[in-house]
This record gives C-alpha cells, sequence and structure tokens, in this order.
C-alpha cells in the first residue's frame, strides 16, 4: 500500500474509523455544493471500499487524507482512471475535503504529492482536473497546481442533467520535460471529486 507523507498530512488506505467523518462531509450541503445531491452513509461507506479496491489493484487512486498534527481524517486526495464517454481523455486528480479543513492550503500540498506519483511513479505524461465552472475554490488549487486551461474546452458534462452543474471546465498539467503535446493517454476524467480546498 502506497502511502505519502507531506510537510503537513499523511496520504493512506481507508480505515474504518474514516466512515463516520466521511459521511458527515458527503451529508454537508457546502461540500456537496457542486457535486450533486447528499449522500446517504452507505453510499459513502460504498464509495471507501472502491477507493481502497482501486488502491490495492492499481497502487494508485484516492487516498484518504489526515493531518498529521491531530492525526484527524479531513476528505481525500488523488488520482483516477477517467470515465468513458468524456470528451477527452487522461488521468484526473481529484479532491474532496472537510469544510473545517478548507482555507489551510491542504488541497494543494496533498493534490501536488499525487501529481508526483502520477509524473514520476507512474510515468503519466498528462494529468487532467474538472470541475464546474461555478467552483472557483477548486480552479484555483488547480491553477496553484500549475494547470491550465482553454476557454474552448469547457463542456457540458454528459453524466449531469441541465441546470448549473452540467457546464465543466477542464486543466491540464504535463509531465515536466514532457513535450508530447499531442499525446491524449486512453484513461478521462469522472465527475464528482473536487471540492474547496
Amino acid at each position: 500500500m502506497i502511502e505519502f507523507r507531506t510537510e503537513r498530512l499523511v496520504l493512506r488506505g481507508w480505515r474504518a474509523s474514516d466512515l463516520a467523518p466521511w459521511a458527515a462531509m458527503n451529508a454537508d450541503p457546502q461540500v456537496r455544493e457542486f457535486l450533486g445531491p447528499p449522500l446517504t452513509a452507505g453510499e459513502s461507506a460504498a464509495s471507501a471500499r472502491r477507493f481502497q479496491a482501486d488502491l490495492d489493484a492499481k497502487g494508485y487512486g484516492f487516498w484518504a487524507v489526515e493531518v498529521r498534527d491531530t492525526g484527524g481524517f479531513v476528505g481525500f486526495v488523488g488520482l483516477d482512471d477517467v470515465d468513458e464517454g468524456m470528451p477527452f481523455t487522461g488521468v484526473e486528480v481529484g479532491w474532496r475535503l472537510a469544510r473545517p479543513a478548507w482555507g489551510h492550503g491542504y488541497a494543494t500540498e496533498a493534490a501536488r504529492a499525487a501529481l508526483r506519483h502520477g509524473f514520476d511513479t507512474i510515468g503519466l505524461p498528462e494529468i487532467v482536473a474538472i470541475t464546474a465552472v461555478g467552483n472557483v475554490r477548486s480552479q484555483a488549487v488547480m491553477r496553484r497546481l500549475g494547470m491550465t486551461t482553454d476557454p474552448g474546452e469547457d463542456f457540458d458534462h454528459p453524466e449531469v442533467d441541465s441546470g448549473p452543474l452540467r457546464r465543466h471546465v477542464l486543466y491540464r498539467a504535463r509531465r515536466p520535460g514532457n513535450s508530447d503535446h499531442g499525446h491524449r493517454d486512453r484513461h478521462g476524467p469522472r465527475r464528482g471529486h473536487l471540492d474547496a480546498g
């Protein structure tokens, strides 16, 4: 099981003790503002099991994030293969943090570690990120990570019903030193990972 330590955080596998705070996060309307309706406790637990299964099977996925000083669980950060049917391809970096963890730079710090793993260990040529156009906090994180966007690549998310959450932005980060701008991996982004951080 791959685990990362940053200056203030630990990215690790999921534990039973994470399930209650994870469910509370996913029931918080502010956390879910750009993600859709709140999740039930059962839905949250099922997602945590899927995340751990991906980590076990692939060596990457969405890691649980805890604060080193307190050991407290604050959400997830990681990499995910993108669902088919999107208007682009790639591997996505995503995050979701509990409201008390917003505004501390945790999403940026943890996502940098995930990007390094994707580029240096997995060897990805590019990593993408998506979010609803109104999610300016997550877009600020993407820019702090050095990701760039082209308004011409904005898109209507095929899994989102008509409404304010349907229009999405796409950000891209290239592996340092990679000049193959025409390459696109066979993977692409899945909805519902990004939130404030």
